[in-house]
């Protein structure tokens, strides 16, 4: 089954600098029937406002992944780290036993990117972050995996995250089409950043979410150049 949360009808929180839509529902925001899957309980489209964010604040226990899509954010956190991402990396926070950072647009441009949250498998570990860039603009590459959970030798290169998850990204030219195998009771939340593409026999505008239940593959074809970002839970 794949359920199709079209952008327009996604939860919505707005403020001077920032708007952000919710493919899940966050507290009282959005819609019930937009679920969390598996460990996957957040993915946020924001948009920044130029020399604007989030200053210093708190979190524990959870995996964060963000995707920069335009523009840049700026890391900092309290175990020293900080980094410029911008579009085309992707950074993750393990927030482990507790750590505060801040993201901020210190551009003179907006800056949009994705947020994703997922349940860790372990409680209190020890705090990481770290980024990489996850080099779209290449369709012949097919699918990208840029932070999974898997072991090393299954998933080399990915930035590792302590959540039964990967996540993938893939561009595409017009007509291309990519196929995917699940593992026997995955789910997997799929996002096109840029583009049309059909999923199995549903069409998704840019920006849409298709949420992946009871589905031994996907088939993915491109009706114009896209780029997509795929999550998918592992049964580890």
């Amino acid at each position: 089954m794949i359920q199709h949360r079209p952008f327009e009808t996604l939860g919505r929180i707005e403020r001077d600098w920032l708007d952000a839509r919710l493919h899940f529902r966050f507290g009282e925001i959005g819609r019930p029937e937009h679920s969390a899957l598996g460990p996957l309980h957040i993915w946020n489209d924001d948009t920044f406002a130029p020399r604007s964010g989030f200053g210093m604040h708190a979190h524990a226990n959870v995996e964060i992944v963000s995707l920069v899509r335009s523009g840049a954010i700026t890391h900092e956190d309290s175990f020293g780290n900080t980094g410029r991402i911008e579009a085309g990396n992707v950074q993750v926070m393990s927030a482990g036993r507790g750590i505060r950072h801040a993201e901020r647009n210190e551009e003179n441009e907006p800056a949009q990117l994705f947020q994703i949250w997922l349940t860790p498998r372990t409680c209190d570990a020890q705090p990481r972050w770290a980024r990489r860039s996850f080099g779209l603009g290449q369709p012949e590459a097919g699918f990208v995996i840029v932070a999974s959970g898997a072991s090393a030798d299954i998933d080399a290169g990915a930035l590792p995250i302590d959540a039964d998850a990967r996540l993938l990204v893939a561009d595409m030219r017009n007509g291309q089409c990519l196929a995917r195998a699940l593992a026997k009771d995955a789910q997997a939340y799929l996002v096109p950043m840029t583009g049309h593409i059909r999923v199995n026999d549903v069409c998704l505008a840019p920006r849409d979410g298709a949420a992946v239940r009871n589905e031994a593959a996907l088939s993915i074809t491109a009706c114009d150049h896209t780029s997509i970002v795929l999550l998918e839970t592992l049964n580890c």
